[in-house]
């Protein structure tokens, strides 16, 4: 069974940083792209970041492109998403997921299978 366990999210001020991590187990890790999402109150999930099996490709959405930086350690099955410059309206409860195929990449959330239980990031003004 595959497990998705995400971590670090909080409470900051606007302009602070935090680094989530996300950590599966249940699949080989490094066969499968990964991404993070977000949802906020009210709003449906969006894309955030994402990156291939490798690493060695990585998509942003444009609100967080310059700002948020995903990277992926195989050897920990860990993805992370470092997130600098933080604004208010990043506000919202992060999810991390992993492709339904391996070897695949995608910021479209139909293309991912499983789902971690989200961590919440607060940025206050």
């Amino acid at each position: 069974q595959v497990q998705l366990v995400e971590s670090g999210g909080g409470l900051v001020q606007t302009g602070d940083s935090l680094r989530l991590s996300c950590v599966a187990s249940g699949r080989t890790f490094s066969m499968y792209g990964m991404g993070w999402f977000r949802q906020a109150p009210g709003r449906e999930r969006e894309f955030v970041a994402a990156i291939t099996s490798s690493g060695g490709r990585v998509y942003y959405a444009d609100s967080v492109e310059g700002r948020f930086t995903i990277s992926r350690d195989n050897a920990k099955n860990t993805v992370y998403l470092q997130m600098n410059s933080l604004k208010p309206e990043d506000t919202a409860v992060y999810y991390c997921a992993t492709t339904k195929f391996a070897y695949a990449s995608s910021t479209s959330i139909g293309n991912y299978d499983y789902w971690g239980q989200g961590t919440q990031v607060t940025v206050s003004s």
